[in-house]
């Protein structure tokens, strides 16, 4: 079965550290670029951070810029965010996405969420103290 699947999520206080981690499988994330979109209460998701697969290029959306990481281990079929500095406005469910032949930049920037060759079901992200 063709899949992504999120974890990681939970509650964290302002100013607070979460790792999320995406796991795909049934097929190799080696030949996709891949990374993280986010959809808030009441509001349209949004692409967060993204890294293409060819030469590791990422892009990462204003709000989140020095604050985020996001990374990538080929050999274990995994996506990683890193987020430090938590604000209570990135409370959202995170979803990781996965689309061939496309750079860092439209995948996240671009191309809208349902463009996306596969996505997963969302890990959500509470911050609040």
């Amino acid at each position: 079965q063709l899949q992504l699947v999120e974890s990681g999520g939970g509650l964290v206080q302002p100013g607070g550290s979460l790792r999320l981690s995406c796991a795909a499988s049934g097929f190799t994330l080696d030949e996709y670029s891949t990374g993280w979109f986010r959809q808030a209460p009441g509001k349209e998701r949004e692409g967060v951070s993204c890294i293409t697969s060819s030469d590791g290029t990422t892009y990462y959306a204003d709000s989140v810029k020095g604050r985020f990481t996001i990374s990538r281990d080929n050999a274990k079929n995994m996506v990683y965010l890193q987020m430090n500095s938590l604000k209570p406005e990135d409370t959202a469910v995170y979803y990781c996405v996965a689309r061939r032949m496309t750079t860092a930049q439209r995948m996240c920037a671009v191309f809208p969420f349902y463009g996306m060759d596969y996505w997963g079901k969302g890990t959500p992200v509470t911050v609040s103290s």
